[in-house]
């Protein structure tokens, strides 16, 4: 089993190399960010927040920023310590000893890698929630829905990702043109399970209420309405059962629309806010932006599960240069899906500023279609302002970070934009 740093190749180096410069470019986002943010509250939100208000979100900002550099930090350091020692090689050998048939030992990799992310990860996600939001005012999970919440989630990672797993381990294995078939079974999935998850899985976390006949329902059919918004159901989400933080979204394909608020989101607005909200969103559905990105989701995924294949093909000699980068010596699907990963990290970054450009644009284009469909973008723009303010937002975000991150426009910028869309009759 290699392990010794003097049996890396080139791409080792480089790959390094390309982790190190993420962190550094992420460290300089995050010390910008922290930079840029205001001293005093923004003319556009004195009616929402007070200096007192912008403290607090300023001291919010610090102490993300510095949980995020350290879990970012530690994340990096071990994954360079597993791989300088032979991990990959070691934990490959291990799979291998449990059986020798090639989907279960790929699988048994694959699970313990998960399982060992999971674990790295779970103090993190217990400080962030019971420390971070905590003292913030932002946190109501209790421990025992944190703890029923990860069990839920390993429990589906079971009963549906390793039925999917093995199925394209087995297609890498067995068939020509593994990448081809790999893509087609996976986005079938994806999208199986993107019209499945509203009814099957969203349930087992949060409770979706039918909202009650009222000005409120009444007002959201007449938007729809009007919208020509397929919508077959409105619904009242538990949010406030783990955070006070408020949103809104779509589910369903075709005509099976379904509109689900957040019960915190309906506490905090007016019914022109969250009219104003909604007509955003269906402002995605209006606009094809929903299409849109789900054919260049699927694109994508093409694009990577070709390269998927050059990287897993045992006679090719990129394949061979990867494994030799980490230190491992038989090819294989299972080990290439996770060497393949992190090679793509760097080029997943590069891809995600211009995808997050995108979506900035379509999000621009959504709320000009919310002012002119409700008539008035004064209701939006005033939802945005209270979420902004309500969850401790940065209010003028660094360009870099909005540059890196960001799939939102930064807030000031989409109220300029709304100012200048004006009223307009032609919803």
């Amino acid at each position: 089993m290699m392990s010794a740093m003097s049996d890396w190749n080139f791409l080792t180096v480089l790959l390094v190399l390309a982790l190190f410069a993420l962190w550094n470019l992420e460290f300089a986002a995050t010390l910008l960010n922290l930079k840029a943010f205001p001293e005093t509250v923004p003319e556009e939100l004195c009616d929402v927040m007070d200096a007192p208000k912008l403290d607090q979100a300023r001291a919010y900002l610090r102490i993300n920023s510095r949980f995020d550099v350290l879990q970012a930090s530690c994340s990096l350091s071990v994954l360079l310590i597993f791989w300088s020692v032979g991990g990959f090689g070691w934990l490959d050998v291990c799979a291998r000893t449990v059986s020798t048939a090639n989907v279960t030992a790929g699988l048994v990799f694959l699970s313990a890698m998960f399982l060992a992310q999971s674990l790295l990860t779970l103090p993190f996600s217990i400080y962030d929630t019971f420390v971070i939001e905590k003292r913030f005012g932002f946190n109501r999970a209790t421990p025992a829905t944190f703890i029923m919440d990860r069990v839920k989630g390993l429990l589906l990672a079971a009963g549906i990702g390793l039925p999917v797993v093995a199925a394209v381990l087995w297609i890498f294995g067995n068939v020509d043109h593994a990448w081809l078939w790999a893509w087609i079974v996976v986005t079938a999935f994806q999208l199986l399970l993107t019209w499945l998850a509203p009814a099957l899985i969203m349930p087992l976390f949060n409770k979706f209420t039918p909202m009650p006949e009222g000005e409120l329902k009444q007002a959201i059919e007449a938007l729809a309405l009007r919208c020509e918004f397929p919508l077959s159901g409105v619904f009242v989400m538990d949010g406030s059962k783990r955070s006070t933080k408020a949103n809104a979204f779509f589910t369903g394909f075709g005509k099976q629309k379904k509109i689900a608020l957040f019960d915190t989101l309906i506490d905090k607005s007016t019914i022109a806010e969250l009219l104003g909200v909604l007509a955003h969103e269906i402002g995605h559905f209006r606009r094809s932006h929903i299409k849109q990105r789900l054919a260049a989701g699927v694109f994508q995924s093409a694009v990577i599960f070709f390269l998927l294949g050059l990287a897993t093909d045992p006679h090719g000699s990129f394949a061979r240069l990867l494994f030799d980068a980490f230190g491992v010596s038989q090819i294989s699907p299972h080990v290439g899906l996770v060497l393949f990963s992190i090679l793509l990290e760097p080029v997943s970054k590069a891809i995600g500023v211009l995808l997050n450009a995108w979506s900035r644009r379509h999000e621009f284009e959504a709320d000009a279609y919310a002012a002119d469909a409700t008539d008035d973008a004064t209701p939006l723009a005033s939802a945005l302002k209270k979420m902004t303010s309500d969850h401790l937002a940065h209010p003028m975000p660094a360009a870099l970070r909005v540059w890196l991150d960001y799939s939102h426009p930064p807030l000031l910028e989409r109220l300029r934009a709304l100012v200048s869309c004006g009223p307009s009759r032609n919803g």
